[in-house]
């Protein structure tokens, strides 16, 4: 199948829609309602005409936010939480499935095989996704309205007009046309103002005309739409009254779910109104709210101002079992975590995890890093998380918890850590070395000394060993903070309880670090000790670096016993950064001195004495070179090799001084 590396990357990563047969049981969201509802003017009278005016003209009431608009809040929402991602990826399978013609069937089983539900909020997608590609958007719609037509509303019936109508595609066009009629759609201004440029464009001067008859006639005055903005033009600036009921009444709107959904969307910035509305409906026999109306509203509500009423309403809504749609649960989810309501975050969590829509586990995982996060970080709220995606039979894995420790830095609690895998460790997880080497690193690189030794604690009284790459990752931290004397300490107590075999890697990082804040003499003795009693064997590429440093800082000495001890375990002697030290600054007695070290004969061959000799030339300090041939041995002053060099030295200097007596 062609798609199959895309089917086994989503398995493994979603699992939406998944459906249990749980009820939510917490008293939080119990619901008894009243069998006696009072009249929608009783909801009214709670509020005095002129508190309802305050809160309609002054934003300021903290009440209504007329600067939060609800399809902003869900965008917004989308580019940051995996829900929506996961939603991304499965457009692209959608897609892909539709980009070419398929039965009926066929394309059911690979929505089936992809664990892909096409719902309102798909379609939405799908067609905004597909805007250029007008064959491949032709097959997809047409596959809903003939498998699940309720599944379109007039928002997706404009989507896809507008993708004909753009493309050239005019037959099909008003064929689509013809078919919101029937419906009681009404084409929307958007579409008819892009559509009709695209005709104007395209010289199709007929359909140009007859599109523009078409709002002329007043054709589309019954429409969805048009009877939408009716209502709300009634609603929006008056109180609600006995008056404001006659005049929706008289409208003689036979209301459909779809129109319902787009009165209370379009009043979602007066959540009080759209509420009196919701309730109306069903008092007065107009309409008997379904699953989506119910979701609709609850979308509404789902803000701060409106926090009371919207959790008695999904209760309510659960109570008639009605389920909460991924659509609504993602939107108000958003919501909230872009308004710091964490606990109602949490709360809502909760509240979709006991339903049939249970939220996808990058949902939790989000959640829990939003919480982290948080002004406060909330153990309780971060606990109870964890036990609702745990008791639901999901597992806490290595990626969720990566995921988590990566926000604690970002700000400044990496010192939570221990905290935060208590909790996770209490919902069963069980940390891997990788994770232990992740958690200590953080703790130790961030100064968290304390932390770090309670975390090493709180490993080995849990029964087992801290990971050796844990260690070196507590031991690289500590460098990297600069706590020198505890990344020691760190160091020998690994060594002590896993002994020197492997800690060649972690004291190669211990002599950097030292290095690199200029200690190159502090290290050395530590080396020596180390090497000395607990038999530590360095790498070569250590001793190497550790001479470097030491000559840069002026440890010659220190640098010749570091010689002795890399000789001693059997490495070449490192001579090279020696040779330009005393060249350019040392004299012929500290050549003597290197002689000696590197060597367990009494003097190194007599190529090492003539790179020597050659290095004082080329530093222009002939005179030392001489003092060190007066302090050599007879059989290297007297060697061939020595003589000709000193010779050829000679001869060049008295070219020289010819050349400029000349």
């Amino acid at each position: 199948m062609r798609n199959q590396w895309r089917v086994l990357l989503l398995r493994a990563q979603h699992r939406l829609y998944a459906r249990a047969s749980t009820h939510f049981s917490q008293p939080h969201f119990q619901v008894h309602l009243n069998p006696n509802l009072q009249s929608l003017r009783s909801i009214a009278s709670l509020l005095d005409s002129h508190s309802i005016h305050h809160l309609v003209s002054s934003p300021s009431s903290g009440l209504i936010d007329f600067s939060y608009p609800i399809n902003t809040i869900t965008r917004n929402f989308s580019s940051e939480t995996a829900l929506e991602e996961n939603d991304s990826d499965h457009v692209v399978v959608v897609a892909d499935i539709f980009s070419k013609p398929r039965d009926f069937n066929d394309v059911k089983k690979e929505l089936e095989l992809n664990n892909i539900v096409i719902n309102h909020d798909m379609v939405l997608k799908l067609l905004w996704k597909l805007g250029s590609s007008p064959d491949v958007a032709r097959r997809f719609f047409d596959w809903v309205l003939e498998s699940d037509s309720e599944r379109l509303s007039s928002k997706s019936f404009n989507m896809m007009l507008s993708i004909l109508g753009v493309n050239g595609f005019t037959k099909e066009f008003w064929e689509l046309v013809d078919v919101m009629k029937k419906r009681g759609y009404g084409v929307s201004k958007g579409v008819r103002d892009d559509v009709l440029e695209r005709f104007e464009e395209g010289g199709m001067a007929s359909d140009v005309e007859k599109l523009k008859a078409l709002f002329a006639s007043g054709s589309m005055d019954n429409s969805s739409e048009k009877m939408c903005s009716m209502v709300c033009k009634i609603v929006r600036p008056n109180v609600w009254s006995d008056d404001v009921e006659k005049k929706i009444q008289d409208l003689n709107i036979a209301f459909s779910r779809d129109m319902v959904e787009s009165i209370l969307d379009s009043l979602g910035t007066e959540p009080n109104k759209a509420f009196i509305f919701f309730r109306w409906l069903e008092e007065s026999a107009q309409f008997k709210h379904d699953d989506s109306t119910y979701n609709a509203m609850a979308r509404v509500l789902g803000r701060e101002d409106s926090i009371d009423r919207f959790w008695k309403l999904v209760g309510e809504m659960r109570n008639k079992g009605y389920e909460m749609e991924m659509e609504t649960y993602v939107k108000v989810l958003g919501r909230f975590c872009k308004r710091r309501m964490i606990k109602d975050a949490v709360d809502l969590y909760e509240f979709a995890m006991a339903g049939a829509n249970k939220p996808s586990p990058q949902c939790c995982t989000f959640l829990l890093k939003k919480i982290v996060v948080s002004k406060q970080l909330d153990m309780t709220l971060f606990s109870r998380v964890v036990k609702i995606f745990t008791e639901s039979g999901n597992v806490l894995t290595t990626s969720i918890v990566d995921s988590i420790l990566k926000s604690l830095p970002t700000v400044g609690r990496s010192g939570e850590c221990n905290k935060v895998l208590k909790a996770l460790e209490e919902g069963g997880f069980v940390p891997t070395g990788n994770v232990q080497g992740k958690i200590a690193f953080q703790l130790s690189a961030s100064g968290n000394k304390e932390e770090a030794s309670e975390f090493i604690n709180s490993i080995e009284a849990s029964g087992t060993s801290l990971d050796h790459k844990a260690w070196e990752s507590l031991i690289e931290g500590h460098c990297v903070a600069g706590n020198l004397d505890k990344a020691l300490d760190s160091f020998q107590e690994m060594v002590e309880k896993e002994g020197v075999t492997s800690a060649s890697y972690t004291f190669d990082l211990l002599m950097n670090a030292y290095c690199v804040k200029n200690r190159a003499i502090d290290a050395c003795k530590i080396l020596c000790r180390l090497v000395s009693e607990q038999q530590i064997k360095p790498w070569h590429s250590t001793y190497k670096s550790l001479i470097t440093k030491l000559l840069v800082q002026g440890g010659f000495t220190d640098a010749l016993n570091i010689l002795g001890l890399m000789r001693s375990d059997g490495f070449p002697p490192y001579i090279d950064p020696f040779i330009e030290h005393v060249s350019k600054r040392g004299t012929a007695d500290d050549a003597i001195l290197l002689f000696t070290a590197m060597t367990s004969k009494r003097f190194p061959a007599t190529i090492v004495f003539l790179r020597v000799f050659e290095a004082f030339f080329k530093s222009g300090r002939h005179e030392e070179a001489q003092n060190l041939l007066s302090k050599c041995p007879r059989y290297i002053r007297n060697h061939a090799d020595v003589l000709n060099f000193f010779c050829s030295m000679k001869s060049k200097e008295g070219d020289s001084s010819g050349t400029l007596a000349a």
